[in-house]
């Protein structure tokens, strides 16, 4: 192990440690499971197999800070209750694709900081989820259930399900190093269950609704679906092992889909929430509820770090949950 250079290795089979780093269908361009932060920090600038998952988010996340603070900049945000929403979703988007970059950066100190890294990574995702759900609340619902029923109840289920997903995404961490399909599994459905929650109001619309707008909320679900599905199989590089270990492998797609998916969520949520305005805000004359809805996102994110610093102290407490028993087992044999 401790010949592995940073980048343009084969890793091989070399043993149950290093086997937690390795990723379906890719043999060569791992870095040292054991790298110090400058290394992960001189990894950026250096062609491994993460280097395009770093820059695939790292670019975006700034790219879409720009998009947050021209918003700021265009609009008296603060005396209009109504555009808090876009700004709490806003912010958001900017989280996820930085907590990303940064877990693939550092991910390769040790296997505690791995985890620890893609905690982070879950609870950004799981948040940004949430900052749709209040996007989609105010602007997105259609007309006729704004107010009703589901609509009241639509944000505090959106919350819980943030709670949910961020803790079993965290867990299918550690369930994984013992049944690694099952840890897949359930990382698959701690992102769907939400996603597909949050989108039913949009379902509906796609389903009765036309418009250009209808068509850039249809372009974001294509590539929300491709993200699931590239996410899932690891297509293409279980199809050729090594072909794709530098560019083009599933995660790195993955990453691009996701983006480019959250510029169409954007650009289609900034229409309807022009558009839309003055049929919305006679639905809801309450001028409590956009306020509520922006605090939502702040108590989940309060959550999200409470989930990821009691997962990430069970790996102190219980170090075992680091391998699994298949590999302690692994171990005792080797």
């Amino acid at each position: 192990v401790a010949s592995l250079k940073a980048s343009g290795t084969h890793l091989g089979p070399l043993g149950p440690l290093v086997q937690v780093f390795r990723e379906k269908g890719i043999l060569f361009g791992y870095r040292h499971p054991k790298s110090s932060a400058r290394d992960c920090l001189l990894s950026v600038f250096q062609m491994t197999n993460e280097t395009m998952n770093i820059w695939t988010h790292f670019l975006p996340s700034w790219f879409f800070l720009w998009k947050l603070l021209g918003f700021l900049l265009s609009r008296e945000v603060r005396a209009d209750g109504y555009a808090w929403p876009f700004l709490a979703y806003l912010a958001t988007c900017c989280a996820y694709p930085l907590a990303s970059s940064l877990a693939h950066t550092f991910s390769t100190m040790s296997l505690r900081a791995r985890h620890v890294c893609y905690f982070c990574d879950y609870a950004a995702l799981a948040l940004y989820s949430l900052g749709s759900a209040v996007a989609y609340s105010a602007y997105v619902f259609p007309h006729e259930w704004v107010g009703g029923t589901f609509h009241r109840y639509y944000l505090p289920i959106a919350v819980l399900n943030t709670v949910f997903s961020t803790s079993l995404a965290c867990y299918s961490r550690l369930a994984e190093a013992e049944r690694p399909k099952l840890g897949k599994g359930m990382r698959v459905l701690a992102f769907a269950y939400p996603y597909l929650f949050d989108s039913i109001p949009l379902f509906y619309r796609l389903s009765w609704c036309q418009g250009g707008v209808i068509r850039t909320h249809g372009w974001h679900t294509v590539l929300a679906g491709l993200t699931c599905f590239l996410f899932a199989t690891h297509l293409p590089e279980r199809l050729a092992p090594g072909l794709f270990d530098y560019v083009g492998h599933s995660h790195q797609l993955f990453h691009i889909c996701g983006v480019v998916g959250t510029h169409f969520q954007m650009l289609a949520l900034s229409t309807d929430m022009t558009d839309r305005r003055s049929r919305l805000l006679a639905s809801l004359p309450d001028p409590s509820v956009f306020p509520r809805a922006v605090a939502s996102v702040a108590v989940s994110a309060a959550a999200g770090l409470l989930i990821v610093a009691a997962f990430s102290a069970s790996l102190y407490s219980a170090p075992t949950l680091l391998s699994g028993r298949r590999n302690q087992s692994k171990i005792r044999r080797d």
